[in-house]
């Protein structure tokens, strides 16, 4: 059994567009949405785009060579004071893989990228029901009450 010890976590970068495939997959199975992440994969210049741009934030753990979980994040520039937000847009660890730490190596790799952002604060949502990410969400952070809304544009 691997415990946080045994896993890598590292932010992908350009280099890494050959196993954005297998992050987008891991998302899908972790949340049993593979139609949602794979069903129409972004071609080879948008994934490009994405791993080298600074306000995407791509992080993949590793227990040895197998991709086990994931953050996608958004560095926000904020318009009022000189600073960022990061927004955990997801946050997904292999079945396999869940309770054994490899969240917690993701979002403290999190609070790193943000560092380096200048951001002053990470935030994420999770929905009612959801208890396991209410409960980590909860050591980690502070949490708040808020609504959610849905705007088609």
């Amino acid at each position: 059994m691997a415990g946080p010890q045994d896993i890598t976590v590292r932010r992908l970068g350009p280099a890494d567009a050959p196993v954005f495939g297998d992050w987008l997959a891991m998302f899908g199975e972790a949340f049993d949405e593979p139609e949602t992440y794979t069903g129409a994969p972004p071609g080879p210049d948008w994934i490009a785009e994405r791993l080298s741009a600074p306000d995407f934030i791509a992080l993949a753990a590793f227990d040895g060579e197998t991709m086990v979980g994931g953050i996608a994040a958004y560095v926000l520039k904020k318009f009022e004071r000189e600073r960022s937000e990061v927004y955990i847009y997801d946050l997904a660890v292999a079945e396999t893989h869940r309770r054994r730490g490899v969240a917690t190596a993701l979002i403290e790799l999190t609070r790193a990228e943000a560092r380096k952002a200048g951001a002053w604060v990470i935030y994420v949502q999770a929905d009612h029901g959801d208890d396991p990410a209410i409960a980590l969400y909860t050591k980690v952070g502070r949490r708040e009450d808020v609504l959610h809304f849905d705007i088609d544009p």
